[in-house]
């Protein structure tokens, strides 16, 4: 009985550390002074008239590359499908100081890990819903292409489920740390299954940091149900990579199979049609945790250490 206590006891006090640590941090966030400024780009151009054109491209001159002419924009303004895409935007963004707020919010964070980092300025735009940049962080400007948060189930979507399920509102601030950790995070220095398991993995662990109110389902893109899948079967995974040599595999069609989205991850086997897709990322992502975990590391320093050390180090074990 006397060793039941201790144990809770001892639980206890490791709860109310890890407590106490994430609230100093979130305090010390808080504290940090910092405005963010959202330029509504769509707005300016979709209601900008042709006399107006002329002093729109030299308020926004980035966004008027050279070589078009004027009525390429003037089309573009006046064009249905352009301008119903616009209006379904502003039904859903027309006020967008919720949103600002969060953005405001995350950069406090990166503040917090990256002080040196220079706070961009920040844009919404309505692009040609290229799924695979819908947040680019480049430098000193952050552009969101708003007409790919509408809602996964929205009429103009003509992509498959597992693409559009993350054309949700909720995924504006993870894809934003996704972009922003492309500009932070080392490269692998080899083409190794377990080096890009690792690198996935880190740029979710980004996000544990700079979205700690988010939910691992939000991080990950996926539905929770998705998150319990990989949850139960996180030990059948580890021990199908490990079992067909798969870890210092630089077969570069295991990327596709188990880190980019997909609807599923490829297996060969039954179980792929009860699998979500990026298995490997989520994998990649519990060894980091643990690296995290079982090390005394900055967020900074984790992000440049290399996929061998990372992973001995991270004494990694399934749960399951």
């Amino acid at each position: 009985m006397k060793q039941y206590r201790f144990l809770f006891f001892a639980f206890c006090l490791v709860a109310l550390f890890s407590c106490d640590k994430k609230s100093k941090v979130e305090k010390a966030v808080e504290e940090i002074p910092l405005e963010i400024k959202v330029t509504r780009f769509e707005k300016a151009f979709f209601e900008a008239t042709p006399e107006t054109l002329p002093q729109l491209k030299l308020q926004y001159p980035i966004f008027f590359p050279a070589g078009n002419d004027d009525q390429v924009w003037l089309e573009k303004m006046q064009n249905p499908q352009w301008r119903e895409l616009y209006n379904e935007v502003e039904k859903k963004y027309g006020n967008f100081e919720v949103e600002t707020q969060k953005i405001e919010e995350l950069f406090k964070h990166i503040k917090y890990y990256f002080p040196e980092t220079k706070i961009p300025k920040v844009y919404t735009i309505i692009s040609e819903m290229d799924y695979q940049n819908k947040v680019i962080y480049a430098h000193d400007m952050l552009v969101i292409s708003l007409e790919l948060y509408l809602g996964k189930d929205h009429r103009f979507y003509e992509f498959p489920q597992y693409i559009k399920q993350n054309f949700e509102q909720s995924q504006i601030l993870p894809d934003m740390v996704t972009s922003f950790g492309q500009t932070k995070i080392l490269p692998p220095t080899d083409t190794s299954f377990l080096s890009q398991m690792i690198y996935a993995g880190k740029a979710l662990y980004l996000k544990d940091q700079l979205l700690p109110e988010y939910s691992d389902a939000d991080k990950m893109g996926y539905k929770p149900e998705q998150i319990t899948w990989c949850q139960e079967n996180e030990g059948y995974i580890w021990r199908y990579f490990i079992e067909n040599k798969m870890l210092y595999d630089t077969d570069q069609k295991l990327i596709p199979r188990f880190i980019n989205p997909a609807p599923f991850s490829k297996f060969y086997l039954e179980i792929d049609n009860e699998s979500p897709g990026r298995v490997g990322a989520w994998i990649g992502w519990q060894m980091v945790r643990s690296y995290m975990a079982n090390n005394e590391v900055s967020l900074a320093q984790l992000l440049k250490t290399d996929t061998k050390e990372v992973f001995e180090k991270s004494k990694y074990k399934p749960k399951k």
